[in-house]
């Protein structure tokens, strides 16, 4: 079934393994990330619950038999399945009864409410979060320094990035959509305006099916596009929505909050608690941060010459840019991004985690400035952990919009976004 256009994606490999050990596969993530042209390329069969022709039909049958609607090659793709929730059972029952692996695969862009399927899928069904593309992924990132090297110990890194400040300004706003990769200008601009657009009027709602007013929803999106990669509370967010003269309660912000996570819109990054030396007390609150860092652009309705000439937001923007590919290039390496900030004011952008234990810091940075200041929190983070109960950082980066990748005399390694991969 595959596309000869297809642009291959890091979690092809991710898919095909998940295939190989278990009988199903879902594939959850946001809305146009390119979730149906991957499984597509894999898939010997197809149901689309979204085909206007037969969408009516597919759901009657799913009511009645829904183990007609599952007959076909295998792995059969069912795309959209939670427009019928019924089709998660009935999927997990034909996987037991067939016994094999690599049945089907399932895409969603939400995630169904707990209440309407039966069984968890425990056993039978592997997940996959997918996101938008990365900048390796969209060839914009030339690849020459490896997440999965560093974690093996190579760390003579020596590359040069052809990525300018303005073409990560551009990437920023434009996003890792699919279907703008190969476009220029205000069409590729445009394609993250419509996406946001569409959130706010129709899916939001359409998740829980609780009617949600655009011109609130919009607002809330607006205070976290401005605390985009900060530690701001709810309160904070609270604040600066009301001062538009709207209220708002807290379960109000809660259900919304809720709504766009449901819809892989927003993906707030934790805080990392590893086993200090000190007693520090850690900070546990998320930093906010969308699946894409256009979704702030958009919605503030900021293009890539306004980034430019604001340089504080910039590196908010910038920030990002580089947790959405971080967690890309993390995931194909089965391992978790968090944030780190204690007591003391010590604070660290991204902790890259794998499940083996492995760990890696990384302080993000736009211009060269600061690298000195940035290397020198990293050392101090890593005398801070205690070694003892947990592993030595298999490596300390400063992720920069530079050009050149270099190790550094203390050992801190300096990576162009514009030269890292998976």
């Amino acid at each position: 079934m595959g596309n000869i256009n297809y642009k291959s994606r890091i979690c092809d490999m991710e898919l095909q393994n998940a295939l190989n050990t278990m009988g199903a596969v879902l594939i959850e993530g946001a809305k146009w990330c390119g979730k149906t042209s991957t499984a597509n390329h894999i898939a010997r069969s197809t149901l689309f619950m979204q085909d206007p022709d037969n969408a009516n039909s597919y759901r009657l049958m799913a009511e009645t038999k829904p183990s007609l609607l599952l007959q076909g090659d295998n792995p059969r793709l069912i795309d959209e399945w939670q427009m019928s929730p019924v089709l998660w059972d009935a999927v997990r029952f034909e996987v037991d009864k067939r016994a094999k692996t690599g049945q089907f695969i399932l895409t969603g862009s939400a995630v169904p409410e707990d209440n309407v399927i039966a069984h968890t899928g425990a056993g039978r069904f592997a997940r996959l979060l997918m996101r938008p593309m990365s900048l390796y992924e969209s060839e914009e990132s030339n690849g020459t320094v490896s997440l999965s090297d560093l974690f093996a110990g190579k760390h003579d890194v020596e590359s040069k990035s052809d990525l300018s400040l303005e073409q990560i300004a551009f990437a920023i706003c434009r996003g890792g959509w699919p279907a703008t990769i190969d476009k220029t200008g205000r069409v590729a601009l445009r394609m993250s305006v419509d996406y946001v657009e569409t959130i706010i009027n129709q899916d939001v709602s359409r998740v829980d099916g609780v009617e949600k007013n655009p011109g609130r929803v919009r607002l809330l999106l607006r205070s976290i596009a401005r605390n985009i990669a900060t530690q701001a509370s709810i309160q904070t967010i609270l604040a600066d929505v009301e001062s538009t003269e709207v209220s708002f309660s807290n379960k109000t912000v809660a259900t919304y909050l809720n709504a766009l996570r449901r819809i892989f819109v927003i993906e707030p990054m934790s805080a990392w608690a590893p086993s200090v030396r000190s007693k520090t007390a850690i900070r546990t609150s998320p930093k906010h941060h969308f699946v894409d860092p256009s979704i702030a652009t958009a919605v503030m309705r900021i293009n890539n010459e306004k980034v430019l000439h604001d340089f504080e937001y910039f590196g908010f923007l910038f920030e990002a840019l580089c947790a959405r590919d971080v967690r890309i290039y993390a995931q194909s390496n089965d391992g978790d991004v968090f944030h780190y900030r204690d007591k003391s004011g010590l604070e660290c952008d991204m902790i890259v985690q794998l499940h083996d234990g492995r760990w890696g810091a990384i302080e993000v940075k736009l211009g060269n400035k600061q690298i000195e200041e940035a290397a020198e929190n990293l050392l101090k983070l890593k005398n801070k952990v205690d070694t003892g109960k947990m592993k030595e950082p298999s490596f300390l980066m400063v992720l920069t919009g530079g050009q050149f990748a270099y190790k550094r005399k203390d050992g801190v390694l300096t990576v162009p976004v514009g030269c890292l991969k998976n």
